[in-house]
């Protein structure tokens, strides 16, 4: 043991960041590369296999590909402000994508297994493969109003691969049967395991509210949790706070 009582580095465990990714699906191949701040996915399509992408996260193509929108109207959307709306690509060809800000990527793998289901951030779905399910769950009041997730978040499911995309680095976060882990409201991209909301500051739930301050969201094993080491509108503020005026 260290000083302290800490564990010797080498024996560290905990959250721990995702690693370069590499690899295939049915129908073509993948590859996650400038990790971290500047992430890019390479995708390469092979013939007729399609890419359902969110609108605005494609780079650039090859001229082999073809390209058509979707366009869904409904109560939800009208709600979530014009999300639901995605691209398809189908190959052959290439395919770059990226995150809207500066961001990771990673990916769920999906089975089909009755019990694997996911809940995805609204903004931090990006792209999935044909056979993955994706649609809107409504939470509780109480969850939309301080999960960070809003109204609606992706209910993934299905058999194939989905890329989540995050502010900041990705952290992934197992946990054991009855294992408990507590995340920030504003640092949630996906998860699979039930949680329920908690305040850990001392003061007034106005107060707490008001400042952002206290409101977590406490997850229960077994599972897992992804997490984005930024939360978008903590930047958002800090950028307009230090912004100089035009």
């Amino acid at each position: 043991m260290m000083p302290g009582g800490a564990p010797p580095q080498g024996h560290f465990q905990g959250a721990s960041a995702t690693i370069d990714d590499v690899g295939t699906f049915n129908g073509g191949s993948y590859r996650i590369s400038h990790r971290d701040s500047n992430t890019i996915v390479t995708i390469q399509l092979a013939m007729g296999c399609p890419l359902i992408v969110k609108p605005g996260l494609m780079i650039a193509m090859s001229p082999t590909m073809t390209l058509k929108g979707n366009f869904k109207f409904g109560i939800k959307k009208m709600l979530i402000g014009n999300e639901m709306n995605h691209s398809t690509y189908t190959g052959p060809g290439e395919l770059l994508l990226g995150p809207h800000g500066l961001g990771d990527v990673t990916n769920i793998r999906l089975n089909g297994g009755a019990e694997e289901t996911w809940n995805v951030g609204r903004d931090s779905f990006m792209a999935c493969t044909q056979g993955v399910t994706k649609d809107y769950k409504t939470q509780s009041l109480s969850k939309a109003m301080f999960s960070g997730e809003g109204l609606f978040v992706y209910k993934i499911g299905g058999v194939g691969i989905c890329w989540i995309m995050s502010m900041g680095a990705i952290i992934r976060k197992d946990l054991r049967e009855g294992e408990k882990y507590i995340v920030d409201n504003g640092h949630l991209v996906a998860w699979n395991c039930k949680y329920i909301l908690e305040r850990i500051a001392s003061g007034g739930i106005i107060s707490n509210f008001s400042a952002g301050e206290g409101l977590v969201c406490k997850f229960t094993g077994p599972g897992t949790v992804f997490i984005q080491t930024r939360n978008p509108t903590a930047f958002a503020q800090y950028m307009a706070a230090h912004a100089t005026g035009v």
